[in-house]
């Protein structure tokens, strides 16, 4: 099935050009289907780019999802016009009224700030205590990790000595778990951050599974509430040029910047990257929506507590 997004939002003409099959909500209101309804909280700067990378790993699964993006109303992006935001999405304000099967809440480039510093960390707690009752599974990505295991956990999060920048593999240590099903021995996950959580703190929370580590970049995925809830450190979602242009950004603008580890063939920025995490990345999501949205959330939406 295709999914449902937003008439004339760029990630469908973007990725019909890849031959993925999408429709907006003029379409998608022929068809008598009870689309999964998935939210997601776009805090990324180049919001564009972040929804298409989504999309494209949402739009593989069988079943007709409805796509609605969520913004803060305490924080205006820079990056993104205004006008995008105007058309395609909502305050949670708007939205805290409905329920959703899933949610996906992204990384943001706040993390050097304590989570109490960020501007919008109030109306982001209003989400993260809304979601647990309104949202059958979330997943919470990168930043959107540290701060739901910090606020729902009290985990706390750690300065790194250096960037965290690269692909490292992954070793799945639950493995039986649907959310792993299809896996091989290990997988590979971008990385792109300043701080990390420690695995001695997720196992001294019995609330807490970690599900995946790697001996280079740590914790990687972390389950609670059953699958209701999963915290990734990372970035499955990264298209293969993502990080390349983030080095190469920064490059441009000091001289601390080192390159991105295990993603360069020959490690050398001019043959290009290795993409090695794409066919686990659209399997995370695919059972995700399998077993965690569509197999647990009722078929009476508002039903979901």
């Amino acid at each position: 099935m295709p999914l449902r997004i937003p008439d004339k939002l760029p990630a469908i003409e973007l990725l019909k050009q890849e031959n993925i099959f999408v429709i907006d909500n003029s379409r998608a209101h022929t068809q008598d289907i009870r689309p999964l309804k998935i939210v997601v909280l776009n805090l990324m700067p180049l919001k564009i780019t972040t929804e298409t990378d989504l999309i494209r790993l949402l739009s593989n699964t069988p079943l007709q999802l409805d796509i609605t993006f969520m913004k803060l109303k305490s924080h205006t992006p820079k990056h993104t016009p205004i006008e995008h935001m105007m058309m395609f999405y909502k305050d949670f304000d708007e939205l805290s009224q409905q329920k959703f099967d899933g949610m996906i809440i992204t990384g943001a480039p706040v993390e050097s700030y304590p989570f109490h510093e960020v501007t919008y960390w109030d109306e982001m707690t209003q989400i993260f205590t809304w979601a647990k009752t309104h949202v059958t599974s979330t997943l919470f990505i990168c930043w959107a990790a540290q701060a739901g295991l910090y606020f729902h956990y009290g985990i706390p999060k750690y300065p790194l000595p250096k960037k965290m920048f690269g692909v490292f593999r992954q070793y799945p240590l639950e493995k039986m778990i649907p959310i792993f099903r299809g896996f091989d021995h290990y997988f590979h996950m971008p990385q792109s951050r300043h701080t990390e959580i420690r695995r001695e703190d997720i196992l001294a929370d019995k609330r807490l599974t970690l599900l995946s580590e790697s001996p280079e970049s740590g914790v990687s995925i972390v389950m609670a509430r059953g699958g209701r809830e999963f915290f990734i450190t990372g970035h499955l979602e990264y298209s293969p040029m993502t990080l390349d242009n983030e080095y190469k950004r920064d490059k441009d603008t000091r001289d601390d910047v080192e390159m991105p580890l295990h993603y360069y063939l020959n490690d050398n920025p001019s043959e290009g990257p290795v993409v090695n995490w794409r066919a686990h990345a659209n399997l995370f999501f695919n059972n995700w929506i399998n077993y965690y949205v569509y197999q647990e959330t009722p078929y009476d939406i508002n039903r979901i507590e």
